[in-house]
């Protein structure tokens, strides 16, 4: 039994476990104590001060990083504390951009919502000397602006501990300090992996994706091109964020209808490609456990993945998967079987991808995933760039009627649409994988030991009379302890999954923004993958090999999964990568 203690706040008697802090406690309580830098679980150090209380002690004490003791009393709400907390906000607005209304993240701004709530009205109470940065726009998925920047190290905290990764950090010392990255290195020019993840912890606009909006909109309006989308899974599951829908909304029939009145020439479906991949990877996956081939199988969809482990684990690249991944075996196919059965010229087709991801950007300007010289997908745009279009188009997105994808590449299954939740490529795989090893049919299709949102999950599945080894995870940071668990010798897997982000896709750098506050008490990655797999089960169909889209692509064009064309279109090779550029 827990041992737990009680204080008073605010003149509310709280009881918490020891251990617990005053944040937590006053969280638990129903009592509101602003922070700005605190990230639940990620960045709990006390830098900003803007979390303050008083317990009678000498000075102000930060509460989230203070323990909660027995018999305590806490002020959160004195004159003293709120003339604090604004004095700090006037002192971070005086090295501030406050170029708020062109900002990215205007009306979404953790700092702008406290200034709001704490009265602040001017911005340059404390006046002086600004600090002045370039802005790092070379990436080709994220833009980092320092002029921005408030300090708060959340961002350096989720790419080091979350992700492993470490490649920007506090440099310089007092006034001069800033984020950085090594010998002031653009993040280009460092081993990045464009995941985004750094995005969606910033409380403000110093760091937002590269912005490809502009692209779309002069493909739509040049009458000589034949303008192609496609939306990821789980951009479904979190686009009704940004029009005030709750969390966990499944929005697809207003998307595709969204999509078709920004003026798209066809709309068709991520999912689809999913299923795609599904029956080249299974194909895969079972020729390797046949024929003796490398072992694990690691799956290759996701972008920030495949970067990670091209330059910090190269030794596993034989380990991956030869697929494109979902969008671009997509891509690939509207390039060539669509623009056959169209008789349209491949060169006049732009390929839009809306996707939940920052590193699809950098994936899709690979040179290896192309055909005759064109790119599989020629644009990738984020969920919140599909979200402004809808917005400047003056398009009523809750009023939307419930839309269709258009055929030939619209269709999909159930196990298509939990490709964005961590641990849905593996159920999905598997269950395409089992009946073509089995040659019988798999009656109870869902596979639980491998879903929820624990960094990794390991399951033995019996498939005929094999056991066969397998495991998920999300998050570079955990991907580097299970590879290295491989590598050791310690496990033995036949097939694992791997998504760059927590969570998986659900929770990708290019979702809506959830603040701080929020995710302290809702765990977005649960709710998100909610909707996924709500639609998996009201899917008539659930298997891959069950879409009629998909058999009809290989009857038609592709003959069968592994074939000479079907390599040629839709798998990819893979490079090892240097830390960083000279």
């Amino acid at each position: 039994m827990e041992n737990m203690i009680t204080l008073t706040i605010d003149g509310v008697s709280v009881e918490v476990p020891a251990g617990t802090t005053v944040l937590e406690a006053a969280r638990k309580a129903g009592i509101h104590i602003p922070t700005l830098c605190y990230l639940k679980d990620i960045n709990e150090i006390g830098a900003c001060r803007m979390c303050v209380v008083d317990t009678g002690a000498r000075a102000l004490q930060a509460s989230c990083v203070l323990p909660a003791t027995n018999g305590m009393v806490v002020k959160t709400n004195t004159p003293k504390i709120r003339q604090y907390r604004k004095t700090l906000l006037e002192l971070v607005l005086s090295a501030h951009d406050k170029k708020c209304l062109s900002c990215v993240r205007s009306t979404n701004c953790e700092l702008q919502r406290l200034c709001r709530e704490l009265g602040v009205e001017d911005g340059d109470a404390f006046k002086g000397v600004q600090n002045e940065y370039a802005i790092d726009d070379v990436s080709p998925s994220i833009v980092r602006d320092n002029n921005k920047c408030i300090l708060c190290r959340r961002c350096v905290a989720v790419c080091s501990k979350v992700q492993g990764i470490g490649v920007i950090g506090p440099v310089m010392r007092g006034f001069k300090t800033a984020i950085e990255s090594p010998w002031g290195l653009k993040l280009n020019d460092m081993a990045c992996i464009n995941c985004g993840q750094c995005i969606t912890a910033c409380p403000v606009g110093a760091l937002h994706e590269k912005d490809d909006t502009a692209k779309v909109w002069a493909a739509l309006a040049d009458p000589d091109k034949h303008v192609v989308v496609q939306p990821a899974p789980a951009v479904r599951a979190a686009l009704g964020e940004e029009f005030g829908l709750p969390m966990g909304t499944s929005v697809t029939g207003k998307m595709a209808s969204a999509l078709k009145r920004l003026g798209f020439d066809k709309v068709f479906d991520t999912d689809f490609g999913a299923d795609l991949t599904i029956m080249e990877e299974a194909n895969e996956l079972v020729e390797r456990i046949a024929n003796g081939g490398v072992l694990p199988m690691i799956t290759s969809c996701s972008p920030g993945w495949i970067k990670f482990c091209e330059t910090y684990y190269p030794d596993f690249i034989p380990n991956l998967s030869s697929c494109k991944s979902p969008h671009e075996m997509t891509g690939a196919m509207v390039k060539t079987y669509y623009a056959e059965k169209m008789g349209i010229d491949p060169a006049k087709i732009v390929v839009v991808s809306v996707m939940p991801c920052t590193a699809k950007k950098f994936e899709a300007a690979r040179p290896e995933l192309g055909h005759n010289g064109l790119a599989d997908v020629d644009v990738v745009i984020t969920t919140r760039e599909l979200a402004r279009m809808i917005r400047e188009a003056g398009i009523n997105f809750n009023a939307l009627p419930d839309g269709d994808f258009d055929s030939l590449m619209g269709e999909s299954t159930g196990a298509a649409v939990i490709f964005g939740a961590t641990g849905g490529v593996m159920e999905a795989a598997l269950r395409t994988a089992y009946e073509t090893l089995t040659k019988t049919t798999l009656e109870k299709v869902d596979f639980h030991a491998v879903r929820g949102v624990q960094g990794i999950k390991e399951a033995t599945v019996r498939i005929g009379d094999t056991d066969v080894n397998v495991a998920v995870c999300s998050s570079t940071g955990m991907a580097a302890k299970l590879l290295d668990s491989v590598r050791s010798g310690e496990k033995n897997y036949a097939f694992i999954e791997v998504m760059a982000c927590p969570g998986g896709c659900v929770n990708g750098g290019g979702q809506p923004i959830v603040d701080a506050d929020t995710r302290a008490v809702v765990d977005v990655r649960v709710e998100r993958a909610k909707a996924l797999y709500g639609e998996d089960l009201e899917k008539p169909l659930r298997k891959s090999h069950e879409n009629a889209e998909i058999k009809a692509i290989y009857r038609d064009f592709l003959d069968k999964p592994g074939s000479h064309l079907a390599h040629e279109l839709l798998h990819t090779h893979y490079e090892k990568r240097p830390l960083y550029k000279d």
